[in-house]
């Protein structure tokens, strides 16, 4: 397949990179600064998220999916996150792109009825901005009439640094919680699930999880 990955020079965009080279995919990584990645293999074009005058048109070439792996923390604006999302539904329907996969947040899922994570008096304060406007990412997804095909991939509820650990399991509205009562995914496994998902296509226009 021919993959474009946004925020590939990012940690989790990174591992995705290499986890769909490695499958002999053909990547085209969409970053702010191209002079500074250099990686083998790659095809690199600059885009810049803030700069609101690129049109995706003129930079998609062939490419069928695209992979969106942003945060608002890195780019120092949580409100791009949605922004982001609304805007990829509108200008992707008009290129080659046929699905769009999305590196969504874990802290919209369930963990009781009627109950989310990010409300949860445990959630981490450093994080709740960024929990925040990926739930507003995901309301656009779900509310949004567009013909283009997506799925939005939340991690576990800890994804950490490491490389492949075991298999994985899937879920959808609720959080994955393993026989200890934990939510965890290495980002490794996490880029393994989410290129799966790329081949496979199982779950478009929805919604899931990665956990142990």
């Amino acid at each position: 397949m021919k993959v474009v990955v946004l925020g590939a020079s990012g940690w989790i965009g990174s591992h995705i990179v290499a986890q769909a080279k490695s499958r002999g995919h053909e990547v085209t990584a969409l970053v702010r600064n191209s002079d500074k990645y250099d990686t083998t293999g790659v095809t690199v074009k600059s885009f810049d998220l803030n700069n609101h005058d690129q049109d995706l048109s003129s930079i998609i070439s062939d490419e069928t999916i695209f992979v969106a792996a942003i945060g608002g923390r890195a780019l120092g604006n949580h409100e791009i996150v949605a922004n982001t999302a609304s805007t990829l539904l509108a200008q992707l329907p008009n290129t080659s792109i046929e699905r769009l996969v999305w590196v969504g947040g874990a802290g919209s899922l369930e963990v009781a009825p009627n109950l989310k994570l990010i409300d949860t008096p445990e959630f981490p304060a450093e994080y709740k901005d960024e929990a925040i406007a990926q739930s507003q990412a995901l309301t656009v997804f779900k509310s949004t009439q567009s013909p283009l095909n997506w799925t939005y991939i939340s991690p576990a509820a800890e994804i950490f640094p490491g490389d492949k650990m075991q298999a994985y399991r899937v879920g959808f509205e609720q959080l994955l919680l393993d026989d200890e009562g934990n939510s965890r995914i290495s980002v490794a496994d996490y880029a393994t699930a989410l290129v799966d998902e790329i081949e496979k296509g199982e779950h478009i226009n929805k919604r899931i999880g990665i956990a142990y």
